[in-house]
C-alpha cells in the first residue's frame, strides 16, 4: 500500500442480542450479563440508553430507543411464575425477563427461543444456554467469529453427572461434538448469526421453532453455519431417568432432522457390538482407539474414552428402546413427537 492509498477504516461494531432460556436466574446469567457492551461502545453516551435496557418482565426495554445500539441479555422464562420473574426490577444493566408462554404444539425451548428471536432489539442473536460457564471473553470471541467467518458455533462435550450419562459420554463425543464440528450443525447452547442469514427468511423460521421440538435442529435447517475449533463442557444427567430420557430425545432429534445420519449411526453401532462380542480383543481395542482419537482431537481430559466399549455394547438394545418410545420428557413436561411438525405437549 503506497501513502496515497485511502485506508479502511475500522468497521463499527455490532450489537448483539443474547438469548438465554431458562427459569431460574443461574450463574450464566451473571456471566453474561457482565460481558454486555453499553451504548458507549458504539459511538454514544450513557444518556443513550437510559437505564441500559433494563427491561421490566413483560419483553419491552423502557430506555425508549428499544435497547438499540447495545447489547443485551433477554432472559426468557415460561411463566410469570418461575423463579427467575423474581428478579424483576432488580436486574444488571442491559439485561431483561421475557415471558415465551406455555408451549403449545412445541417444545418449550422452541417456544422461548422464538419468543426471544421477537423481542430481541437487534439484528445480531446469540443463543446460548445455563448449563455451562462462559468466560469472560466469552460473548466477545463468539462476535468476533461472527466477524471473520460468518455465523458460528461453539462444539458441546457432554459431561455425564451420572453413570449412565458418563457412559454415554464417548458416543455423545463421536456422535455429537464431531458432528457439530464436521457437519454443519448449529448448537443452541453457543451459536451466532443475524436474522438476515435465515435462509427461508425470519418468519418462516419462527413459524417451524412454533410446531417442532429442537431449537437447533430447526436453526440448522435455516442456517449455513461453521464450527470454531472450540469446545464448551455441558454438565449432562444428574439422575438414571433424566439421562435416559435425554438419549430418547437426541435419537429423536436425530431421527427427524439427520435420518441417514441416525442410520448409519444405528449400523455401526451393530457392527461394532458384534465384533466386541465376537472378536473381543479386536473390538475393544478398536471402539477405545477410535474414541480416544476423537477425546485428543478436541483436547479432552476424560478417561471415560475407556468406557467405549461398554457403551458399545449396550448401544443397540438403548436405540431400539428410543426408537420404540412415543414420548420422553424434557424440562418437566412430556412431548410426543409424531413427525417434524406434529407435536403434543403432555403432561408428566
Amino acid at each position: 500500500m503506497t501513502d496515497s492509498e485511502p485506508t479502511a477504516s475500522p468497521a463499527s461494531p455490532t450489537p448483539v442480542s443474547v438469548l438465554l432460556p431458562t427459569v431460574r436466574w443461574t450463574d450464566a446469567c451473571d456471566e453474561v450479563a457482565e460481558q454486555l457492551r453499553g451504548p458507549e461502545a458504539f459511538g454514544g453516551g450513557e444518556g443513550d440508553g437510559g437505564d441500559g435496557g433494563k427491561g421490566d418482565g413483560d419483553g419491552k426495554s423502557d430506555d425508549g430507543d428499544g435497547g438499540r445500539n447495545a447489547d443485551e441479555l433477554l432472559v426468557v422464562c415460561d411463566s410469570p411464575d418461575d423463579p427467575v420473574a423474581d428478579r424483576r426490577g432488580d436486574l444488571p444493566p442491559r439485561v431483561r425477563i421475557v415471558t415465551a408462554g406455555e408451549p403449545e404444539g412445541c417444545s418449550g425451548k422452541a417456544n422461548a427461543i422464538a419468543a426471544g428471536m421477537e423481542a430481541a432489539a437487534n439484528a445480531r442473536i446469540a443463543w446460548t444456554d445455563d448449563d455451562f460457564r462462559h468466560p469472560s471473553d466469552w460473548l466477545a470471541t463468539l462476535d468476533a467469529d461472527y466477524e471473520r467467518r460468518g455465523p458460528t458455533t461453539e462444539v458441546p462435550v457432554f459431561v455425564g453427572l451420572d453413570p449412565l450419562a458418563r457412559l454415554f459420554e464417548p458416543a455423545y463425543v463421536i456422535g455429537g461434538t464431531l458432528a457439530v464440528f464436521a457437519a454443519g450443525v448449529a448448537w443452541g447452547g453457543a451459536v451466532i448469526f443475524e436474522r438476515d442469514d435465515l435462509r427461508d427468511g425470519e418468519a418462516a423460521f419462527l413459524r417451524d421453532l412454533r410446531r417442532t421440538v429442537s431449537d437447533d435442529g430447526t436453526l440448522t435447517e435455516h442456517l449455513d453455519v461453521s464450527a470454531a475449533d472450540r469446545t464448551r463442557y455441558v454438565r449432562a444427567g444428574g439422575s438414571l431417568r433424566g439421562s435416559l430420557e435425554r438419549f430418547v430425545r437426541f435419537l429423536t432429534i436425530t431421527r427427524y432432522h439427520a435420518p441417514r445420519a441416525t442410520a448409519f449411526n444405528a449400523a455401526f453401532g451393530v457392527v461394532m457390538a458384534a465384533l466386541c462380542l465376537l472378536a473381543p480383543i479386536a473390538g475393544v481395542t478398536l471402539v477405545t482407539t477410535l474414541a480416544g482419537a476423537a477425546y485428543a482431537r478436541f483436547g479432552i481430559r476424560r478417561a471415560t474414552f475407556l468406557l467405549a466399549a461398554p457403551g458399545v455394547l449396550i448401544a443397540p438394545p438403548l436405540m431400539a428402546y428410543a426408537l420404540a418410545r412415543q414420548t420422553f420428557v424434557w424440562g418437566g413436561r412430556r412431548y410426543r413427537w409424531r413427525s417434524m411438525f406434529d407435536v403434543s405437549v403432555e403432561p408428566v
